[in-house]
């Protein structure tokens, strides 16, 4: 989002190249992660979720327990049919049992689609406002605070945990529901046929129970480590790939490539660790699964020669104990599922619980009324991505409402940080900001941000621009593209403002995007713009129209821009020249070419190159073809 500084070597402030970014010199990770939610307030954000629910969760939960039921009576009919084969019964009195378990099968199947489709719905409606609440959040969040965390670790929140959470809501909360609802009404039938049979079966309790806890306590924080380390490894590759440029010219490859390699065999350790966790788990269930068993038919054979219970009886016991394997297995192995969903939760919940960012970030809606001109105030400000590298240093500097005023000065004087500052994406380290009276993160929308890296959203034309004020008319899209000379390509397009544009649709040149960008600012229409080298990335072609567009979106308003091109700073009514963190020079184009100070230094400067490209393009107009 943010911009290079100067005009010179286009290394951003914020880089490590730099010096002033969130990485030392070293290469130390120094980022703040986004916040992770505690497994109670994960619990009761679920609750919050699932109380305006409450009547379609009972209703799932009383069909799944009906087919559960249902399906409990096969066990019996078929201990039955075993007791009518050992009496030696005509083959009669085998056809109502077998019809029975026909309309058992079928009304276990029915109520068990109907129960997991209830489910399905809940867990997806539930899965849907999560989802809408964390991107929501997202959005209001600080813009420093995402910055800190860096794009990784919101990159792998709502790329691979919320898949995991849709994987586990998808798959493993009906089966889950099912498998408890199987193991408690299962248990109560064993109880049923003889409580002797049920003491025997509850011989595998503890060694399941142990076995559930030791997986537990250390599947925990094990796939919370494993989430971390995976968003480190998304962010270095974000980092080296964005990067690459600069990496290439300092030549860094090798040392990026060890940050990569180091941070990967990191997150694939704690991958293999958890397959290691999830064998032993496996093994454990298996001597869980036996001790039941055998406990259950030596029960059954003692009963049966006792006359305590019959053949059929202990068979419909046996199988009672061997259906409880699936479920029980399902229910204890879906922990591995349901510990990486509490996990991807929990990282969700985190961002959902978040301060966010009061009124900065947020869209305008309804109507605009006429904004009032406000000024700002920039008092004693100093500021250091890191401690002891300031970047800033006491800067004093006051806009006055309506006042334009053009921020100069060479690569790494600190003007793209005080632009951050006045637009409220950092706070200052020391010093105060005042707009209209205000913190620039207390102003709502008083501050419009353009800078040289413009994102094109997905979709219509006029969504992209419905961005800014969501409930503007067609006619206002278009009077804000005329207002910044677009409104000609953009009806232009196949569909006009109904072309799809960006990613998969029609791509806009460098020029456009950035024409798009200031009719964004016209339809926010915001008091104070800050423009920090918004028509830096247009060739020298489309420099000029920039420029003419930017004056036109910032007419009436109050405006801090930083100047990739000094002709900006001639037009504008105040020049600011920073150095090294600091105001060395202020006042007005014609006075600061008589102060001949740095200013003057840099106009000469860039007026000669000017003068050289202009004398190569003629020389090379009039040298004939060869």
């Amino acid at each position: 989002m943010t911009a290079a500084d100067g005009p010179y070597d286009g290394t951003p402030e914020g880089t490590p190249e730099a010096g002033g970014g969130p990485k030392d010199a070293r290469g130390d990770d120094a980022r703040e992660l986004l916040p992770t939610a505690t497994p109670a307030r994960t619990r009761a954000a679920v609750r919050e979720l699932l109380r305006p629910r409450r009547a379609l969760a009972w209703t799932a939960f009383a069909m799944m327990a009906a087919a559960t039921a249902v399906g409990l009576l096969t066990p019996p009919l078929l201990g039955h049919i075993v007791d009518l084969v050992t009496d030696r019964r005509d083959a009669g009195a085998l056809t109502l049992p077998v019809v029975l378990l026909v309309a058992v099968a079928a009304g276990q199947g029915v109520l068990t689609a109907i129960g997991r489709t209830m489910v399905s719905r809940l867990g997806e409606t539930l899965l849907a406002e999560m989802r809408e609440r964390f991107v929501e959040r997202a959005l209001r969040l600080p813009l420093d605070r995402l910055e800190k965390a860096g794009s990784g670790d919101l990159t792998a929140r709502v790329t691979r945990d919320v898949s995991r959470v849709a994987e586990a809501v998808r798959g493993a909360l009906p089966q889950l529901a099912s498998s408890v609802l199987a193991i408690v009404l299962t248990l109560g039938a064993l109880a049923v046929l003889d409580w002797r049979f049920l003491l025997a079966a509850l011989l595998a309790v503890p060694v399941q129970a142990y076995t559930a806890r030791w997986y537990v306590r250390r599947a925990v924080p094990l796939y919370a480590r494993e989430r971390i380390a995976t968003g480190s490894q998304q962010q270095q590759l974000l980092d080296t790939v964005s990067g690459a440029a600069t990496v290439r010219a300092h030549r860094l490859e090798a040392l990026h490539a060890g940050r990569v390699d180091a941070r990967s065999r990191a997150a694939v350790d704690l991958r293999l660790r958890g397959v290691r966790l999830l064998m032993g788990f496996y093994n454990r269930l298996h001597v869980a699964e036996y001790l039941g068993l055998s406990a259950v038919l030596v029960a059954g054979y003692l009963l049966v020669r006792d006359g305590s219970a019959s053949i059929g009886t202990a068979t419909a016991a046996a199988l009672y104990f061997h259906s409880l394997f699936g479920p029980v297995n399902v229910a204890l192995v879906l922990l591995d599922d349901a510990q990486a969903a509490t996990a991807g939760l929990a990282r969700l919940v985190g961002v959902v619980d978040a301060r966010e960012q009061t009124g900065a970030g947020r869209p305008a809606t309804g109507e605009q009324g006429p904004r009032p001109a406000v000024g700002v105030s920039v008092r004693g400000v100093s500021h250091a991505y890191e401690p002891g590298r300031p970047v800033l240093h006491d800067v004093d500097l006051e806009l006055r409402p309506k006042e334009k005023v053009a921020l100069v000065g060479a690569s790494g004087a600190g003007k793209s940080t005080l632009a951050k500052l006045l637009a409220g994406i950092h706070s200052p380290a020391a010093g105060r900001i005042e707009v209209g009276g205000a913190a620039p993160d207390e102003s709502g929308r008083t501050v419009g941000l353009v800078t040289q890296e413009v994102h094109v959203f997905a979709g219509r034309l006029a969504d992209d621009l419905r961005l800014a004020r969501p409930g503007a008319a067609d006619e206002e899209l278009r009077e804000a593209l005329a207002r910044v000379g677009a409104l000609g390509w953009a009806e232009a397009l196949p569909e006009g403002l109904d072309t799809v544009v960006g990613e998969g649709g029609h791509r806009l040149t460098a020029d456009r995007a950035q024409q798009l960008a200031l009719a964004r600012l016209v339809l926010a229409d915001p008091p104070v713009a800050v423009l920090d080298e918004a028509t830096a990335e247009a060739g020298s072609l489309g420099a000029r129209r920039l420029e003419e567009a930017a004056e036109r979106a910032l007419e009436g308003r109050t405006a801090l821009v930083v100047a990739h091109r000094l002709s900006q700073a001639a037009a504008a009514d105040r020049v600011v020249v920073m150095a090294e963190g600091r105001v060395a020079e202020s006042g007005t184009h014609d006075e600061l070419r008589a102060a001949d100070g740095p200013y003057a230094a840099l106009w000469r400067a860039w007026s000669a190159g000017r003068a050289a490209d202009a004398r190569q393009d003629a020389d090379g107009a009039g040298r004939p073809e060869a």
